[in-house]
């Protein structure tokens, strides 16, 4: 016997034989249940349809220009993705600028609201600290106090903040040097002999005759052997 064709307007998530002499009877063992094979939560991903909560994790950071008599404190907010779950992440969310000097507050809030504006968007945000530490101050640069680090602009000074904010939260991984690199440094360094407080920039702790790196920006490259070697990240044109 044949029964009446039926129309199927949605997904079939599976299906059950009825018995000849019971027919109002179901065999279940091909019945999928909804409560065997529940549906995955969705991974969430950072867009602009997300609405700002009422708390939101936050990192200060301060730096001071050199040359300027007011630093800048650089607020990060972070929004938890996907809390509670093995997909966990803390994405920025936006960021503040603050400072008592009032001659940079238009750049400042330029700056703060697209940057903020392109967090929001999700997706890659790791983009913006290459960006950020490419803008040169025509006037000059200057040197970070107790690095030795030579920073561009008080623009690069802010992209290296955020570099630092998100590999604190895991989105950038932070580059570690391999061993052939620290046992080079290492034997540069003992030759040398940097312990010598008379050949050491107590600032730095690299030698003060030490000339800047184009890979990591410190002054901590030395003529040794021949060769030009950065004693910080190992970088050296001889290969």
């Amino acid at each position: 016997m044949s029964e009446e064709a039926r129309k199927i307007n949605h997904t079939i998530v599976g299906y059950s034989v009825k018995d000849a002499n019971a027919p109002n009877q179901e065999v279940g063992e091909g019945k999928a249940s909804a409560a065997s094979n529940p549906a995955l939560p969705e991974k969430q991903t950072m867009n602009e349809a997300i609405e700002r909560p009422e708390l939101l994790i936050g990192s200060t950071y301060k730096i001071k220009p050199a040359g300027s008599d007011h630093a800048l404190y650089i607020t990060i907010n972070d929004f938890i993705l996907n809390q509670d779950t093995e997909h966990e992440q803390r994405q920025p969310f936006e960021i503040f600028i603050n400072s008592k000097n009032m001659e940079q507050f238009q750049w400042v809030v330029a700056l703060t609201r697209i940057l903020s504006a392109v967090f929001r968007k999700g997706g890659d945000v790791t983009f913006l600290v290459d960006e950020l530490k490419a803008v040169f101050d025509p006037r000059g640069g200057y040197w970070k106090p107790g690095t030795g680090v030579f920073v561009p602009s008080v623009i690069a000074e802010i992209g290296m903040v955020i570099e630092d904010h998100l590999k604190r939260i895991v989105l950038l991984k932070s580059e570690e040097l391999s061993s052939s690199t620290k046992a080079l440094i290492e034997s540069k360094k003992k030759q040398l002999d940097l312990k010598a407080t008379s050949a050491t920039n107590p600032e730095s702790g690299f030698p003060p005759n030490a000339s800047l790196c184009d890979k990591c920006h410190t002054k901590a490259v030395v003529m040794m052997d021949g060769c030009a070697t950065c004693l910080n990240c190992g970088y050296s044109k001889c290969g």
